[in-house]
């Protein structure tokens, strides 16, 4: 049994941001191109244009507990999700604040308020903690 803290609540959220920009894009499906890939010269390679390397995608598991803290999420209200979200995201204090309209201080109270909600009803309920397992259809 995990006992949960505020920092265990919060490294989740921002590995489910890391997690979430390490999906595959979603790409629309069926358009296609007749036009030859364009051949470069080394000197237009060196230019620095080409798509940026991207980290492999992210192991089940990985996805699993992103999509559990996408369920804890939806315990707090709209406004509590966004500064969650803005603050696993790396946003500075002051630009959070600005968000919300409030004092960076009063809006990372509200953050800890949020983490520590989540955190305690984690500790009363364990098995918020896992994820639903999905029901068979039967046909």
């Amino acid at each position: 049994m995990h006992d949960w803290t505020i920092e265990d609540v919060a490294l989740r959220f921002e590995e489910a941001v890391s997690t979430g920009r390490r999906l595959p894009q979603v790409r629309t499906q069926g358009y296609v191109s007749a036009w030859p890939p364009v051949l470069r010269q080394e000197w237009e390679r060196l230019a620095g244009d080409e798509e940026p390397v991207r980290r492999p995608p992210p192991d089940p598991q990985v996805i699993e507990r992103m999509l559990e803290a996408m369920r804890w999420i939806q315990w707090l209200d709209e406004e509590t999700r966004h500064l969650m979200w803005m603050r696993a995201k790396r946003y500075e204090w002051h630009q959070i604040g600005r968000r919300f309209g409030c004092d960076r201080t009063t809006a990372w109270r509200r953050w800890q308020r949020a983490l520590y909600l989540i955190a305690e009803r984690l500790r009363v309920d364990p098995k918020a903690a896992r994820p639903a397992l999905p029901k068979q259809i039967m046909f």
